[in-house]
């Protein structure tokens, strides 16, 4: 009892000391500029310099057994040749004398391991061409020659293929000018502003002011014998438009507004295009006004071989069915070939025109995207050429005469990531399926249409690229041209990322996702972790190659000390249409799955610290990351939310209404970040480019007086002058605050104010 109540006295007179040491200390420790170093480091314009060989991407020669590409190694950024008849890749010039001569003729200090382009033309006669500084150079055994760059050709015009013929535009009509004779003949009459000939609506196109000039565009589609002309007209009257403030130029005062037109789902004002024809013959003009198509689907036509008919595919706006059509410019017939729906949506269909009357069709009507056989005359099925619960996601070439057929696809190899892809062939008929590409890996292929042979980077995320020359008929390996070395990250401690799996909220699909640790990594400790997150559907972000693993947002935020972790679950893309149909009416559900992968995995390592997750995103992952902090707000503490399009209403058309439904439901307001405001619990750093014309700005804005009136705690960063593009790899300001974002809510430490990162 004596000793309890001498404790306990002690106990009492040091209390108050402690007290007043704590209210003197800092609450946090602050983190050390050294962290933020270590993070610079795998920032992208600094990574891929520190990778050899990290891959080769080739453009093909003249005769195509040979190519050049351009990479870094030990000694910096090089230039190489591959010449495969010889067998051998070789640098495609002496980069320390061109450095040296491109020095004294430019009166600049060159660097041998950095020259200042990344381009080149290589010659027959092995002349070396490239362009810097505005000036077309010339190089051949140490004699450099240079030239003022010649104006880009007009895109205001195009010139029939036999050469007689010049169309252009003037005040809105569509002329055509006779080069021999110099006769200029009018052949559209009913152009005006709003109402326009030969144009077509730019995805990016802003006009200065409400009512200014939009930026010029011409296009006209000619017929192979230059006796006809297709084109469109851009009806721009009905159209509503976007508007946007540039608060950010320094020679103003006031805001500058910019508008733009970029229909919302459902809405019905929007820019659509009208196909034309033109027979410069008779001068007659037919508008196809059937296919009028909002510009956000279009209507592309082709002519065929004989250069008689136009051919395309129609896509139908909410993109639940699709028709391939041909239109025959003499009898003004528009033929419907063949058709395909879905209650969901479609997807734009693989074809391929056939010199004997049959064609190719790639499609998902099956479940599973495979190609199919037809004839083209009456529409109808010849044949399955492939089949099977796999995705075939491109046709690579066509040997007609073989009637062989090269694709890539995925998923039908067993005990494989589902996502690697693979190259095969397969006879017209459907026999004799070969894979062409055995490594267990992500293969990505180019080849050069017409040639015999393909270059095959193949790597997994943990398996540096091997790149090498393969034979198209046989996929027989005829020339290794490198393998990626990434010492240089292994001797900082760098490990590849973790591939893992997990159980989808159906409680019975696997998913597929990979999580990265810093480099400093000690599975004694206890980490926060961080989701990454895109969901898609369109696309599946996990990275599935060595490159990608590399360069990426997430090792950079792994280094401040996190565990960053990427997923696709259900409603991506890639595994078939069922699996993508799980995000249909339900693109809020996205990160369900990610919630379900990350508990799984910390189940397993003991480093995870699950009370400590934040997510981030951009764009549509803008969306998916706020929208986690108010799905789940007792599992995601922390969320930085950048470019988002907070309710998909506010969105461009054709993504919602593809993947989202058309037309508009009240599932649109039930999943919308905005009318779900009140739900938020932990902290959200808001983010937007202020004339970000991609995403509107106003659905941040809208959704941060939506938090205002819910009383709900928040932060919002603007970029006055940026766009859509900002925070990527590459890293900028906004990357900092990314980072410090994390670093102060979820890490629990001071980020060091106004330092700017440093890359090169």
């Amino acid at each position: 009892m004596v000793l309890f109540s001498s404790l306990k006295q002690t106990v009492i007179k040091i209390l108050p000391i402690c007290l007043v040491f704590s209210v003197l200390s800092p609450l946090k420790a602050q983190i050390k500029e050294e962290t933020y170093h270590r993070a610079e480091y795998f920032l992208s314009n600094n990574i891929q310099r520190e990778v050899y060989h990290l891959e080769v991407i080739p453009n093909w020669l003249e005769g195509k057994t040979s190519f050049w590409h351009q990479t870094y190694t030990e000694h910096g950024k090089r230039f190489f040749i591959t010449d495969l008849e010889k067998g051998e890749t070789v640098e495609a010039f002496d980069h320390t004398q061109l450095a040296l001569v491109l020095s004294k003729e430019s009166g600049e200090s060159i660097e041998t391991s950095n020259l200042p382009f990344n381009q080149i033309q290589i010659k027959k006669d092995g002349v070396i061409s490239f362009e810097w500084k505005n000036k077309t150079w010339t190089y051949l055994n140490g004699k450099l020659e240079s030239k003022q760059k010649l104006e880009p050709e007009s895109r205001t015009y195009s010139v029939s293929p036999d050469g007689k013929w010049k169309a252009y535009t003037k005040n809105y009509n569509l002329f055509v000018l006779n080069q021999e004779t110099g006769e200029e003949i009018q052949l559209s009459f009913d152009g005006k502003k709003g109402f326009e000939y030969a144009s077509f609506w730019g995805w990016w196109d802003l006009i200065h002011g409400e009512n200014g000039e939009r930026p010029d565009h011409f296009a006209v589609n000619w017929s192979p014998d230059s006796k006809k002309l297709q084109t469109q007209i851009v009806d721009l009257r009905l159209a509503e438009k976007m508007l946007l403030l540039d608060w950010s130029q320094d020679q103003r005062f006031r805001p500058e507004l910019l508008s733009y037109y970029r229909g919302s789902p459902g809405d019905s004002t929007v820019v659509t295009y009208i196909p034309v024809i033109f027979d410069l013959e008779t001068k007659e003009e037919s508008k196809f006004t059937s296919l009028t198509s909002p510009h956000f689907i279009g209507t592309n036509l082709r002519w065929d071989e004989a250069g008689s008919k136009l051919f395309g595919v129609r896509m139908h706006r909410g993109y639940k069915q699709f028709d391939l059509i041909e239109l025959d410019p003499s009898t003004k017939e528009i033929r419907p070939v063949y058709s395909e729906s879905s209650e969901t949506h479609v997807s734009n269909p693989i074809l391929k025109r056939l010199k004997n009357g049959q064609f190719i069709l790639g499609t998902d009507h099956s479940g599973w995207n495979q190609l199919y056989l037809y004839d083209w005359n009456n529409g109808k099925l010849i044949n399955p050429i492939t089949s099977g619960e796999f995705v075939v996601k491109s046709l690579l070439h066509v040997d007609e005469d073989n009637k062989v057929v090269y694709f890539e696809a995925s998923g039908r190899e067993k005990a494989v990531n589902p996502y690697y892809s693979f190259l095969y062939k397969v006879n017209m008929d459907g026999s004799g399926l070969e894979l062409l590409t055995p490594e267990n890996s992500f293969h990505e292929i180019f080849y050069s249409p017409g040639g015999r042979y393909f270059v095959d980077n193949y790597s997994t995320i943990d398996e540096p690229t091997h790149s090498v020359v393969r034979e198209l008929a046989t996929g027989k390996i005829i020339h290794t041209v490198s393998k990626a070395n990434h010492s240089n990250l292994l001797k900082r401690g760098y490990q590849s990322p973790r591939p893992f799996t997990a159980t989808a909220k159906d409680g019975k699909t696997t998913i597929y996702g990979i999580y990265y640790v810093p480099t400093d990594f000690n599975p004694r400790k206890k980490y926060p972790i961080i989701d990454y997150t895109y969901t898609g559907p369109h696309i599946d972000i996990t990275p599935k190659t060595f490159k990608a693993g590399i360069v990426g947002l997430q090792q950079p935020m792994a280094e401040l000390g996190f565990i960053v972790v990427t997923v696709d679950g259900l409603g991506t893309a890639g595994r078939g249409k069922a699996f993508n149909d799980v995000s249909y009416n339900n693109l809020g559900d996205g990160t369900t799955d990610h919630v379900l992968a990350i508990m799984q995995l910390a189940q397993q390592n003991k480093f995870i610290d699950i009370e400590k997750v934040g997510i981030f995103g951009h764009s549509a992952g803008g969306y998916d990351a706020a929208r986690a902090m108010l799905l789940h707000p007792d599992f995601y503490k922390v969320a930085v939310a950048s470019a988002g399009d907070h309710d998909q209403r506010m969105e461009k058309a054709w993504w919602p209404e593809m993947y989202m439904g058309y037309p508009v439901g009240d599932f649109y307001h039930e999943q919308s970040n905005i009318t779900n405001a009140h739900k938020l619990k932990g902290h959200l750093l808001l983010a937007h480019g202020g004339i970000d014309e991609n995403v509107n700005p106003s659905a941040t804005f809208k959704l941060a007086e939506a938090l205002i009136k819910a009383g709900k705690d928040f932060d919002l960063f603007i970029w006055p002058s940026r766009n859509h593009s900002f925070g990527r790899t590459n890293g900028d300001y906004f990357t900092k605050k990314r980072w410090d974002y994390f670093i102060e809510h979820l890490l629990g430490e001071e980020p060091i104010r106004h330092y700017q990162i440093k890359t090169d």
